[in-house]
């Protein structure tokens, strides 16, 4: 059957050499917000990043103009040009949500051009030009911002290096908690290891019971034991009420995945994370969202396990427990996605694809409910 789809970000347009990180939210008007890091210079991870946004006011099928969000600039966000020497930064990893008043909080970090992944993982960096956490809000669906507001005291334990939110939606509990999935990274136990091996990876999240004004961290999943060791998490509120953890896991564990849960609103686990058997992915980020009418959660990412190529999209009916292959977009190469609810007919599926690049587009695709109930 054919899919509608579109592509509101291209590799090489609108001034930016790349896009990538993308994550979306539906506005309480019914908008869509597609976030991503606009890349200036290439597509590396670091550098004079910008983070960007677009709006569809009609289920993703159009896309208007291009707007910054964030830059790593001063602190209104608002910087200069793109690339400006005297600005060049990287804001990045979105981390978006709607509440329930109508408001979209952003959650989001901040780290110096030169600050590569590697760098601060080696305790290079220090503190004011390493990974810095920060929120800001919209309160007209998207089309205008607050000044973006330093939060990193309060969700950064200060031993932590490497710090990264998300990427893709945040989400909002039934009790009104925001609840924002991050990893970490801790400094070296062995002695010949500097901090850069995937064992010193860690996982938390981020806690706000009063609308994004003040905010804390919540469980920490720390275990250097090279087995399970979480990264990239995205997470979904089950109807009963707990919340599922879904990570990206760069070990020899099965299938690259590892999941947990919560049952008190992502103050704590209750147990561990342990490899997702069920899940075969290649190492890389994905997306879980909860639909309540039919009451299944849903899980995006590629699904061959030894490289990024074909984006799918699996389906879980027992609390993802078990997972079935639902949606398959194609076979070309692929990396990063989220998801949304568009309406009671309609997922949306935003990811990263292209035929000799993942990172040659951003597009969106619209998905029939009725093929992954």
């Amino acid at each position: 059957m054919p899919y509608e789809s579109s592509v509101p970000f291209r590799a090489g347009s609108e001034g930016y050499a790349s896009f990538r990180i993308p994550a979306v939210v539906r506005a309480s008007d019914g908008g869509l917000l597609a976030f991503a890091e606009g890349r200036v210079d290439s597509v590396q991870d670091s550098g004079a990043i910008d983070l960007v946004l677009k709006r569809s006011t009609d289920g993703g099928r159009n896309w208007g103009d291009l707007s910054v969000v964030a830059r790593y600039s001063d602190e209104d966000g608002t910087g200069g040009d793109k690339g400006d020497a005297a600005v060049k930064g990287t804001a990045g990893n979105p981390a978006p949500v709607t509440l329930a008043d109508g408001r979209v909080v952003l959650v989001f970090v901040r780290s110096a051009a030169d600050a590569t992944e590697e760098r601060i993982r080696r305790g290079e960096v220090g503190d004011a030009e390493g990974r810095r956490v920060w929120v800001q809000f919209s309160e007209d669906h998207g089309v205008s911002w607050s000044a973006p507001r330093e939060i990193t005291a309060a969700v950064k334990k200060p031993d932590w290096r490497w710090y990264a939110t998300t990427p893709g939606h945040a989400l909002q509990l039934a009790s009104g908690r925001i609840v924002v999935p991050a990893n970490h990274s801790t400094p070296p136990t062995l002695p010949d290891d500097d901090g850069t091996e995937g064992r010193y990876n860690g996982g938390h999240d981020l806690l706000s019971d009063d609308g994004g004004a003040n905010w804390r961290i919540g469980y920490v999943n720390d275990n250097p034991d090279g087995w399970v060791n979480v990264n990239e998490t995205t997470a979904a509120e089950l109807p009963d009420g707990t919340v599922y953890f879904n990570t990206r896991n760069d070990s020899d564990a099965p299938a690259h995945r590892a999941d947990a849960r919560s049952t008190d609103g992502g103050e704590t686990l209750v147990a561990p994370f342990t490899p997702q058997d069920s899940l075969t992915t290649p190492v890389v980020q994905g997306s879980v969202l909860q639909l309540r009418d039919p009451d299944v959660l849903l899980f995006s990412a590629p699904s061959r396990p030894d490289t990024r190529f074909r984006m799918s999209v699996r389906a879980s009916t027992d609390g993802g427990t078990t997972w079935r292959e639902a949606h398959v977009v194609d076979e070309r190469r692929a990396a990063y996605s989220d998801l949304v609810r568009v309406d009671k007919d309609t997922v949306g599926l935003f990811f990263e694809t292209g035929g000799d690049s993942a990172y040659e587009t951003i597009t969106f695709r619209r998905i029939p409910v009725r093929e992954l109930a």
